[in-house]
């Protein structure tokens, strides 16, 4: 078969068996180097995985070129002897397992692929000394090893990779840039920063020669296992992820899950700032991501995903990570136990966050207020804010005269804010007896969301807090509030399901039909009553009642997909809640409506003492606190 002619020609005639032939130590090594070596990135993932298995405390890579001309890698570990290095450069030579047992596995690496075929593709030195041992060196080129030599070495190891793929230089068209390869090397450094927070990393950028320019450095920590985490992450991630993310810590049946998951409010644009880990490997695992999406499924739209640095440790045992060449995926003896504990975990510390939101949201706020312009010389605009000026004390001094006459008022100026209490656009607060409204003031103001002081524009409620002030949303906060409600309120008393007076037939494949009958328990407790029909058929019976008419058929295809990508499925879950979020959106106090004084404070205890209140429906935020220190920085008194 041919472009030019696309039909399939018949076999010729003759003996044209093809010949099994035994490839050479080369060929197999640049075979296995295109598993294991995707790009320079991979190449420094698996020679820092090596010095981090080595016991290494302190790790320096340097590249150049994006990692296509250099890659060296420099650790403090145990070093090796010279009669190992021949044995390092050998396939499925290494020190990390016997062979007796696969799924034992302590260590990054185990296979012992790395660095022959590193040697294959590449040119590769390797200079070593191991305690009580003198220093030596090997070289390999193109899968040619050289003898090994006498070294100058003080401890540790040293790996010098250069010019990556110039034995099989087709490879090298597929390199992207010199910049996305040196950030996808960082992104690597930085995924193993979080996962050693023991562990100090410099990343350096030697491109044209010299000593380069530093572009990470991590110190190593000490102390408290998660005040090391929190302190790497907030150098890793950024102090806001930091500072807006809850501490999770949770164990159940041999799995412990720990780590850091940022508030709702703090959500990202794209799945940038997920990061998964089991036994300090960091992983890129579809269940997993499925389970991090599914814990937030309540408080995120479709276009927002969580930030979360998530650590599972278990016995090696539980856990198969010998299913990927690169050891990116792994797959759990009991994967609904590692979802079910993510998705749970995740859930109870939102609730526990309460009416918590991002300080990422204050921020926001403060610098969309343009600060004042500089003076003529550039330099920020001093005041004096205790100092009156001259012309001020003796205008001062001239009102405390007893034949003082005060002048009227300007004709423009004559609505103060007595008069504002009527206004559409803003009304102050106000009670009868100013002396019990001091006495309520003190108590409210101590509270997180303090004590409410007026409503602008109909919507967005002022309050007072005794270190700050807070802005509300009344429409998103009460819909917030309402949706919470409906949904405890058919947690208690279940979905009621719409018996179908003709069953809806849906035919499937086997294992499609099989897969679905599995879960059809889950799916009647939220009104779905499904049930086999003979043959790969599945009758739909009942539909939840609040979803009115639907595409059952549809509806269970949809399911199946989730089920296949996921291993659970949330459809009707989601759907259901959905039906809510819009049901809270039509019943909750509408933009424009006039709040009593006692109505809003009262909007701010329900909050207090709701939770996920600080997130509406949709993971935007229902409130902004701004601090008094910022309010006055923004006027020139700090």
């Amino acid at each position: 078969m041919s472009i030019a002619n696309p039909q399939i020609s018949p076999k010729p005639q003759g003996d044209t068996r093809p010949v099994i032939r035994q490839l050479d130590d080369s060929a197999i090594n640049r075979i296995a180097a295109g598993e294991v070596v995707e790009r320079p990135a991979s190449a420094v993932k698996e020679l820092v995985e090596n010095a981090i298995d080595a016991g290494a405390t302190r790790i320096t890579v340097e590249v150049a070129d994006g990692g296509k001309t250099l890659i060296r890698v420099t650790d403090d570990g145990v070093g090796m002897t010279p009669d190992d290095l021949p044995l390092a450069l050998s396939r499925h030579a290494t020190s990390k397992i016997d062979g007796s047992d696969l799924l034992n596995i302590h260590t990054f690496g185990f296979r012992g692929e790395a660095l022959p075929s590193l040697g294959a593709v590449g040119r590769l030195t390797i200079t070593s000394r191991a305690k009580g041992q003198d220093a030596a060196q090997i070289r390999v080129s193109g899968g040619t090893m050289e003898p090994v030599k006498p070294a100058a070495l003080r401890a540790g190891t040293i790996v010098e990779l250069r010019d990556l793929f110039f034995a099989t230089p087709a490879r090298l068209k597929f390199m992207r840039s010199d910049r996305a390869e040196s950030q996808a090397i960082s992104d690597t450094i930085k995924r193993l920063a979080m996962a050693e927070p023991s562990v100090g990393f410099i990343l350096r950028d030697v491109s044209g020669g010299g000593d380069g320019r530093v572009t990470f450095r991590a110190d190593p920590l000490s102390g408290d296992l998660f005040d090391a985490l929190h302190g790497r992450l907030s150098h890793v991630i950024g102090r806001d992820f930091a500072e807006n993310a809850l501490r999770i810590d949770a164990t159940r049946e041999g799995l412990r899950l720990y780590g850091y998951a940022a508030l709702p409010t703090y959500s990202r644009g794209a799945a940038v700032s997920q990061f998964l880990f089991v036994n300090t490997r960091p992983v890129k695992d579809k269940m997993l991501t499925g389970a991090l999406r599914a814990a937030y499924m309540d408080f995120l739209s479709r276009d927002r995903h969580p930030a979360a640095a998530l650590f599972i440790d278990c016995d090696p045992t539980l856990v198969d990570v010998n299913v990927h060449p690169a050891k990116s995926e792994v797959r759990f003896r009991d994967p609904g136990l590692a979802r079910g504990m993510i998705v749970s975990s995740l859930r109870h510390a939102l609730a526990e966050a309460g009416h918590r939101a991002s300080s990422t949201v204050a921020g926001a706020t403060l610098g969309a207020m343009r600060p004042e312009e500089p003076t003529a010389s550039g330099a920020p605009r001093a005041y004096q804010m205790e100092r009156p000026s001259s012309g001020a004390r003796a205008a001062s001094y001239a009102a405390q005269r007893p034949d003082f006459m005060p002048a009227p008022p300007h004709p423009t100026a004559a609505h103060g804010f007595a008069d504002m209490a009527d206004s559409y656009s803003g009304r102050v607060v106000t009670t009868p007896d100013p002396a019990t409204d001091a006495s309520v003031d003190a108590k409210t103001e101590h509270l997180p969301l303090g004590a409410a002081r007026g409503q602008v524009h109909e919507n967005y409620i002022i309050a007072q807090t005794q270190d700050g002030m807070v802005i509300v949303d009344q429409h998103a906060a009460h819909e917030r509030l309402v949706y919470e409600q409906l949904k405890t309120q058919m947690a208690e008393n279940g979905v009621t399901a719409q018996g179908l007076l003709i069953p809806e037939i849906v035919q499937l494949s086997d294992g499609d039909c099989a897969r679905l009958l599995e879960v059809a328990e889950d799916l009647r407790k939220f009104g779905l009553s499904i049930e086999p029909f003979g043959g790969n058929a599945v009758a739909v019976r009942e539909t939840p009642a609040i979803l009115g008419e639907v595409n059952a058929e549809a509806m269970l295809r949809d399911i199946l997909d989730e089920l296949a990508d996921q291993g659970e499925s949330q459809l009707v879950q989601s759907r259901l809640e959905a039906i809510l979020s819009r049901v809270a959106c039509h019943g909750s106090i509408r933009s424009g409506r006039r709040m009593r004084g006692e109505e809003m404070n009262a909007l701010l205890r329900e909050m207090e003492a709701t939770p996920h209140s600080g997130q509406c429906n949709h993971g935007r935020p229902t409130y902004v606190e701004l601090k008094l220190a910022d309010i006055e920085r923004l006027f020139g008194r700090s």
